[in-house]
């Protein structure tokens, strides 16, 4: 044979058993990668080849889908009561994807997670009837936070203390979904991703604000944990003012009236005495302070239920005037509402702390569970007898200090107000903050909710967890009850 034609020939066969390797490295492992890549057409026509299954709150769907007039996406998500529930459902756009519940069980309800599928379906590769999300919302709860929050920037949270179920998740503005889930909504994506006021954050699970002085109450559990104090009726050796350490700055608190000076923690809270916690928290030291923080969920880079929530963040490093400043949830330190719920439930039920999740089950098309999240799942914060005391202690701070605004008549209500400096030298509008907690013992019926008011437009001067933050929590709480 001539030898060009001889090289010629291994060359070709070469290339031959190139092209076979390749094909056979698409088809058996490169496959599954293509065919769920999002620029992948054909994952979106079938995503949407027929209507998607619901998110469920209270036996109802809060979602829907609807026939579309042309191109080659049968289907497109609608949301009935969209700008209520976008913080729990999150958006599924033919355009954009999914997020939260919808982008996190998006198999489960377009149909194509393998658990959906009969074991002749799983051969044939037949499509099945899509699943659904169920949910723990309460939608009077939820309504009622809405509504009461209005057209303020805030945010605000409700949890069943016993089991952990998110009974709300609001966040102010909000936004329609459905007009983001078809494929010319361009404008519409523009003008809300391009809106100051940002209504497709969720406030209540992914922007961590300064706490102010809702933290207290973490400060509080530590120094009780600690034995700092023995009880929150034990007088504490505090001045008034308060000078932080190692600096000529001095700490006053917002009312020179106040009987702040060697205030018990009772006391303390009830009129919100900074210089109490703010030397509380370097008598601690800030290692005491964030392993309490820690326990209450600061911290956790990890904390899905399931849709993940941004870490708030109790900082390390600091000096003591610093860690002066974080006692009175200040300096850097930050809370999600969810985060500040969180508190208030730990304390409410006893010093257990139960997980929130804010999904019960997945189902498939027949009802049938695929998957469950427990009630109850808790884990102890602090001591039977801290959780009381400080119960005790956030009832004074209702019944007849600087929380007021959230009395419920024939309940037991207790809670803690703050308002946090925002801006350099404070010179933004304060954030409002309230977490509270109401029991009713006729039913036994309880919850826990925590609110901030990022911006109400009202005067600097009537910015204050009690006048804003508390009055959204009461009727909160009182849907949560009746």
């Amino acid at each position: 044979m001539n030898k060009t034609i001889r090289h010629t020939s291994v060359v070709c066969l070469l290339m031959v058993l190139a092209l076979l390797v390749r094909a056979t490295w698409l088809q058996a492992y490169e496959a599954r990668a293509l065919a769920d890549d999002q620029y992948n057409r054909r994952k979106a026509i079938a995503q949407y080849a027929q209507p998607l299954g619901d998110i469920i709150v209270a036996g109802s769907p809060v979602t829907g889908s609807r026939r579309t007039r042309d191109g080659d996406l049968s289907y497109a998500r609608t949301y009935p009561d969209g700008a209520l529930y976008a913080p729990v459902t999150g958006y599924s756009s033919q355009a954009y994807g999914s997020t939260q519940l919808e982008g996190i069980y998006a198999d489960v309800l377009d149909g194509t997670d393998s658990r959906l599928k009969s074991p002749l379906g799983a051969i044939t590769g037949e499509r099945t009837r899509p699943g659904d999300v169920v949910t723990t919302i309460d939608p009077a709860v939820q309504r009622a936070g809405y509504r009461a929050l209005g057209g303020k920037k805030g945010a605000a949270v409700a949890l069943d203390p016993s089991t952990g179920r998110v009974l709300a998740v609001v966040s102010t503005p909000s936004y329609d979904p459905t007009e983001i889930s078809g494929t010319t909504d361009g404008d519409a994506w523009r003008k809300l991703t391009g809106d100051a006021a940002k209504p497709m954050v969720n406030r209540a699970l992914r922007q961590p604000l300064p706490p102010g002085s809702t933290f207290k109450l973490v400060v509080a559990a530590a120094a009780l944990e600690d034995g700092l104090y023995g009880s929150v009726d034990e007088p504490t050796a505090s001045p008034d003012p308060y000078t932080l350490p190692a600096t000529t700055t001095v700490l006053r608190n917002e009312s020179a009236s106040a009987p702040c000076a060697d205030a018990s923690i009772r006391t303390a809270l009830r009129y919100s005495c900074n210089t109490v916690f703010a030397k509380m928290a370097v008598e601690l030291g800030q290692s005491k302070v964030r392993a309490m923080a820690e326990k209450f969920g600061f911290d956790d880079t990890a904390q899905d239920m399931p849709v993940r929530a941004s870490e708030s963040v109790y900082p390390s490093g600091m000096d003591d005037a610093q860690t002066a400043l974080s006692g009175i949830g200040q300096f850097d330190v930050t809370a999600t509402p969810l985060q500040m719920a969180m508190v208030s439930s730990a304390l409410a039920h006893d010093g257990l702390l139960a997980a929130p999740h804010m999904v019960s089950r997945v189902v498939d098309a027949a009802g049938d569970t695929l998957l469950s999240w427990p009630d109850g799942d808790s884990r102890r914060v602090v001591s039977s007898s801290t959780a009381e005391q400080l119960r005790d202690a956030m009832v004074t701070v209702v019944e007849d200090g600087t929380g007021t605004n959230a009395r419920i008549d024939g309940a037991e209500v207790g809670g803690k107000t703050g308002t946090a400096q925002h801006g350099v030298d404070n010179s933004r509008t304060p954030y409002a903050w309230f977490t509270s907690y109401a029991k009713d013992a006729a039913t036994g019926k309880e919850v826990a909710v925590a609110v901030v008011v990022e911006d109400s437009g009202a005067a600097r001067s009537e910015v204050s967890g009690n006048g804003l933050a508390a009055p959204v929590a009461r009727k909160m709480m009182t849907a949560a009850l009746n």
